[in-house]
């Protein structure tokens, strides 16, 4: 099945989901709507994902399940392709 997500695509999650810090260990929690980036994928039904802040630096990087993301868009498609 494809997800529709693909390597570097930026995502944005459906639901609160746990995760540590990427260097400290420190739990968090990634809210719904945190936005990351496609690093890795797993037979499109998983995939790595980056989570990092505006200055670039990964403070998480976690598997989500595909039903669980949304990619973000920033240009639309041509009606009927």
């Amino acid at each position: 099945m494809d997800s529709g997500i693909h390597m570097h695509d930026v995502v944005a999650l459906l639901e609160d989901t746990p995760a540590e810090h990427f260097e400290t260990g420190k739990s968090l929690i990634l809210r719904r709507g945190q936005v990351g980036t496609v690093v890795m994928t797993y037979d499109n039904s998983a995939f790595e994902v980056e989570f990092s802040d505006r200055g670039g630096r990964a403070y998480a990087i976690l598997p989500i399940d595909a039903h669980k993301l949304i990619v973000l868009r920033d240009s639309p498609e041509l009606a009927g392709t």
